[in-house]
């Protein structure tokens, strides 16, 4: 899709540099000429927004560490010094703990966005999969960030989600064991939390690399669903492109600040701030709430096996929707059934996590299981069914057709 690069060197430096290492002719290939369907809309930024706030975390993770200390004495304490005493301790702080939001957030609209258009589908399967492995060491790094502070939820809810893995048959007790370093989650395990949790997001960072190189074999997926067939469907990513992520970058930035520097705790837990405790529960143990939905369907199983595999279910039956959904039209913009279930999909979503977030007792319970049902049953039963079944709308010839009706047609153009 990227072609041959075009790339010409404008001095002698360049020239001895692009003989040697093309990486100069890569990025110009990759990110200036690089062509791209020419109805993107704004819900394509966000994969450029997921970028900078990658490298945001790691930067501001960076300086953390050098004033944090991994040890159940003194990490809770290290986190006050770093808000009191140490130069902007308290911006890097707040940036990096609110960065975790933002950046789910921008991750979880990218992948409704993806699942909305159909992004998921062939040629782009292997780009999905690896979208979601960022997605799985995504949130295993923010579990073990959680951690690190030593607070109350940090401690009792690496005490719940680490004992879950005891329930696997045969090998879970040693899984458990291992994670904790010990028989109970104390200092060894804050030390494994604290490695993996720095060692990871560089991992996400490879992962992100191959992710870009997967994208640019196909190329992107658009609104419309159907795959360039001229010059007239794409524009190249500079300036057009650049532009359009940059701006979405910094309106995204003053939502992030806000958070920032008015509401900085609003995302966070109360309990935090109370430092670890082994020998007092907390009353309700919540984790982030980016873990709410999947939290929702553990606690809505009475088995603790059972709960444990519905929870983790629940994130991988994302990764084979591929398979689950053979229809051949991509977009829900030319899928009206598709429309309509994917949106109730997301309404069972919300309210999953809303329950997430309230004790496990009366009608939360009911209507946990409940919503429960219809997650699994959305993707294991509806959409095969749809995607044999579906009368779906004609597509344009084009996308520079489809860009034409959408311009003539204020309603084709909401879509």
């Amino acid at each position: 899709m990227s072609g041959e690069s075009t790339y010409v060197p404008k001095n002698a430096l360049a020239k001895w540099l692009e003989s040697r290492l093309p990486i100069l002719g890569l990025a110009h290939s990759s990110f200036v000429v690089f062509p791209n369907p020419r109805n993107l809309n704004y819900w394509w930024t966000f994969g450029g927004i997921l970028a900078f706030l990658l490298v945001s975390q790691i930067v501001t993770g960076v300086v953390l560490v050098m004033h944090y200390t991994a040890h159940v004495t003194l990490a809770f304490d290290s986190v006050e010094h770093i808000m009191r005493d140490v130069n902007y301790g308290w911006l890097m702080r707040y940036w990096h703990a609110n960065g975790a939001s933002m950046f789910f957030i921008a991750m979880y609209i990218h992948i409704l966005r993806g699942m909305y258009y159909g992004s998921y589908k062939a040629p782009r399967e292997v780009l999905w999969l690896i979208g979601f492995v960022i997605y799985l060491l995504s949130m295993a790094t923010a579990f073990m960030g959680y951690v690190l502070p030593w607070g109350q939820m940090s401690f009792w809810g690496a005490t719940v989600i680490t004992s879950l893995f005891s329930a696997i048959p045969i090998v879970g007790d040693s899984i458990t064991t291992w994670l904790w370093g010990g028989f109970s989650v104390d200092n060894p395990t804050l030390n494994r939390f604290f490695s993996l949790h720095y060692l990871l997001p560089f991992m996400i960072a490879g992962v992100v690399g191959l992710h870009i190189w997967a994208l640019h074999v196909p190329g992107s997926n658009n609104p419309a669903g159907i795959e360039p067939k001229s010059n007239k469907d794409t524009l190249p990513f500079h300036p057009y492109f650049t532009v359009k992520d940059g701006f979405a970058l910094t309106v995204f930035l003053i939502f992030y600040a806000w958070f920032v520097f008015y509401i900085p705790n609003y995302l966070g837990h109360s309990d935090n701030y109370i430092e670890a405790n082994p020998l007092v529960t907390p009353a309700h143990i919540v984790p982030e709430w980016y873990y709410l939905p999947f939290y929702a369907i553990l606690r809505s199983v009475p088995s603790k096996l059972g709960g444990f595999l519905a929870m983790f279910g629940a994130i991988l039956v994302v990764a084979v929707l591929p398979w689950l959904d053979s229809s051949k039209v991509k977009s829900a913009v030319y899928r009206p059934l598709f429309r309509l279930f994917f949106w109730i999909w997301v309404v069972c979503a919300v309210l999953l996590g809303y329950i997430g977030s309230q004790p496990p007792e009366g009608g939360f319970v009911i209507a946990g299981q409940i919503l429960t049902f219809y997650y699994f049953f959305h993707f294991l039963v509806i959409l095969p069914l749809l995607s044999r079944f579906e009368p779906t709308k004609p597509l344009p010839a084009s996308i520079a057709d489809a860009v034409l009706a959408g311009a003539k047609s204020p309603a084709a153009a909401a879509h």
